[in-house]
């Protein structure tokens, strides 16, 4: 059997008739740059997370890097985020001249830990303009205690939610849970499009109004410039393929929180106990598992057992940020942040897309299984 990490074409065989009608209808119209769609989609994304305002732009990377600029983040800098996500967190900071300072994160959920940002903040508040947490593999950080954190410091709160829209905490989804969020939709990603896009929602016009411009280059009126902006605009084609998707968005999260199910017990019962951990959601969370990633003994070892049987498997992330070469300039030392790095060594991401049969989620964990047998005492 064949069980690969994603498999995408199981969901365009569902859509393909509806999407590919949208996107003939865009080339008919000839109109493929902020027209109908990229406007009726902001909309309908805005409804969809609770947020006031959603503004469409080029890619989930340029959402932080514009909501940065919004946010008057600038040269000099300081932005707290952790060190245990993708790189276009941290890099669309130092893009901007900023400085990352990276909290360590849980080390069951893997999101950033508010008691890290606490110790940070209470030792070199100076120059912290904001804080990004990263709602890591389909769970919401702890925002409760970020935005407490934030309101003390007088900080402004950016989501990152590449990996999680439709997550919620507390009954209020990602999108509606800081000042400004980041969305993308990498086709990867629950909710992705037929290449790059991504989307800014918030509740503050003046952080709407900005972006808006900011993804024109600066400019609200045709030549003028009253900013130094950039190219970062949703393109129709995309928009009217993320409105087909949008649609079934819910239908596929239940698919994977439904699979999601089907793993904890499998693992309970295969008796690997300490060779195998499952996610962890937060009692006040309700994921989306953009991501089912276990926690793994001899992981690199297993990954490679997976590959040979036919199964696939991904590790998010290897290496952490602080430990990247082109940071290397900010000083962070091996050890510096011990539970991102032991997370490095030991996260091991599974299938999980909501096509995914009980036969095969059965063979991952007997794969598995197979492993571990013979290690008991190793």
């Amino acid at each position: 059997m064949k069980v690969p990490l994603l498999d995408l074409s199981a969901q365009y065989r569902k859509i393909r008739k509806e999407a590919l009608r949208g996107v003939v209808s865009v080339c008919d119209s000839q109109h493929y740059i902020l027209g109908a769609n990229v406007a009726a989609l902001e909309s309908e994304i805005a409804t969809y997370c609770g947020a006031k305002y959603a503004v469409g732009v080029a890619s989930g990377t340029d959402a932080l890097l514009l909501a940065l600029m919004a946010a008057g983040v600038g040269h000099g800098d300081k932005v707290i985020t952790t060190p245990f996500t993708f790189f276009a967190t941290a890099g669309s900071i130092a893009r901007l001249g900023a400085i990352p300072v990276f909290a360590d994160i849980a080390p069951d959920t893997y999101n950033i830990s508010p008691q890290s940002v606490e110790e940070i903040l209470k030792k070199r508040s100076k120059g912290v303009k904001a804080i990004i947490p990263v709602h890591l593999y389909g769970q919401c950080a702890d925002m409760s205690s970020i935005n407490a954190l934030a309101g003390k410091y007088g900080l402004t709160v950016i989501e990152d939610a590449a990996q999680s829209i439709g997550a919620s905490q507390r009954g209020k989804r990602a999108g509606a849970l800081g000042d400004i969020c980041c969305f993308s939709f990498y086709p990867t990603k629950n909710l992705g499009c037929f290449g790059d896009g991504g989307m800014v929602a918030t509740d503050n016009l003046r952080l709407a109004e900005k972006v808006k411009m900011l993804r024109v280059h600066g400019s609200s009126k045709r030549y003028y410039h009253d900013l130094v902006g950039a190219n970062s605009r949703l393109d129709e084609i995309q928009a009217v393929v993320l409105r087909v998707k949008l649609k079934r968005l819910d239908e596929w999260t239940a698919g994977r929180v439904k699979n999601a199910g089907r793993y904890d017990v499998l693992f309970s019962n295969a008796g690997i106990d300490g060779f195998v951990t499952p996610p962890r959601v937060d009692p006040y969370n309700a994921s989306v598992y953009n991501q089912y990633v276990i926690r793994a003994k001899k992981r690199d070892a297993l990954r490679a057992h997976l590959s040979s049987a036919g199964v696939g498997a991904e590790i998010y992330y290897p290496l952490p940020l602080h430990r990247q070469k082109c940071f290397k300039y900010l000083g962070c030392k091996a050890g510096s942040l011990p539970v991102s790095e032991k997370a490095a060594k030991e996260v091991l991401a599974l299938p999980i897309y909501p096509e995914l049969s009980m036969a095969q989620q059965k063979f991952v964990v007997s794969s598995i299984t197979e492993f571990y047998k013979g290690k008991k005492d190793e």
